[in-house]
């Protein structure tokens, strides 16, 4: 059993964390860390903590896992490393690339496992996605468009709206649209990106449109608070076929419904969401195969035990990281940017 430990106790460490952690048996749930007054009832038989310095301090966990505002990821993932824990950092891992090198640099010198919650690589859609280009049904996928759209007109008062290091919707969301085409499509050459905040009253970036530009391929990442029709997911145009598929994986809903990660239907789609991929006189709806975030946990053990490998790794991420730190730059500068770091 890993002793596993959870910094946090937002929607992060309820939703998306710690229903796993309780689901995957080679885990051991000791301690959580925070102010919230409902911790001790919900979890009354734990070791709890005020705060993130304390839990590490003062606990026995083997496996830290950080789910706390973005700002404190370093900070934070740099003293449970030095305390000898493995940890699991909520992305983005850092809020720029030198703290994430130094994360990398220090795990690799004390030997310790460091890994990042990517969980949108178990996404049905995107497992269905990544089946079609596998098996050549796409072609050479030329063209890629990968939504992130909510109708959330009026900002919110939450550390993730707010001014800061950190915060806004590109250090939100940004993050899964970005590590997805990096799975599917590895570091394009060059970025141009628009951030901006288009809500009245908007503190922090709340709508970014990125474009990444690869030798033979565009790809367009949008994210945009003022979408109220339908949601598009992913458009991917090839030079045999185009897949277009409208609304999200299923399992956020769930979770925050209340519902446990467990079962055989777990992540099943309804047959209304499922895709379309088109040809010139053809039409088909592609079933979408069941999306599951356990699927990461299961790996990220996997590694701890047996020396697998994470189910992404910390260098994926990082560069991430420097897409992001690109968008802004390209976005403040109104130019391309080679991703090497030379305007284009």
């Amino acid at each position: 059993m890993i002793k596993t430990a959870v910094i946090g106790y937002g929607l992060s460490a309820r939703v998306f964390h710690l229903p796993f952690i309780l689901q995957v048996p080679e885990l051991e749930l000791v301690a959580i860390s925070s102010r919230q007054p409902e911790l001790r009832q919900d979890y009354p038989h734990l070791e709890l903590f005020r705060d993130g310095v304390s839990l590490i301090d003062g606990s026995d966990a083997e496996l830290v896992v950080i789910t706390s505002p973005n700002d404190s990821h370093y900070n934070l993932a740099r003293r449970a490393l030095e305390a000898g824990r493995h940890v699991l950092v909520e992305k983005p891992f850092a809020v720029s690339s030198d703290e994430g090198e130094a994360l990398i640099e220090l795990a690799a010198s004390r030997q310790r496992t460091l890994a990042v919650y990517h969980n949108r690589r178990f996404d049905g859609d995107f497992l269905t996605l990544q089946q079609l280009i596998r098996d050549g049904r796409l072609g050479e996928v030329r063209y890629f468009e990968s939504h992130f759209d909510r109708f959330r007109p009026e900002p919110r008062a939450r550390w993730r709206e707010q001014a800061g290091v950190g915060s806004g919707i590109l250090f939100d969301l940004g993050p899964h649209l970005i590590d997805q085409a990096l799975a599917l499509f590895g570091t394009p050459q060059s970025i141009s990106a628009r951030c901006r905040e288009l809500r009245e009253g908007a503190e922090s970036t709340d709508f970014f449109h990125l474009m990444l530009h690869y030798p033979q391929r565009e790809v367009v990442l949008h994210s945009s608070p003022f979408c109220a029709s339908p949601t598009l997911r992913f458009m991917a145009q090839g030079t045999r076929a185009s897949y277009c598929k409208y609304g999200l994986d299923p399992q956020e809903d769930a979770l925050r419904a209340g519902q446990a990660p467990e079962g055989a239907d777990w992540g099943a789609e309804p047959a209304a969401q499922y895709g379309q991929l088109h040809t010139v006189d053809s039409c088909e709806t592609v079933a979408t195969q069941p999306g599951d975030y356990r699927q990461f946990y299961r790996a990220l053990v996997e590694a701890l035990e047996h020396g697998g490998p994470l189910p992404v790794s910390p260098a994926e991420a990082l560069l991430g990281i420097r897409l992001i730190e690109l968008a802004m730059r390209s976005s403040r500068e109104g130019r391309r940017l080679e991703v090497g770091g030379h305007g284009a």
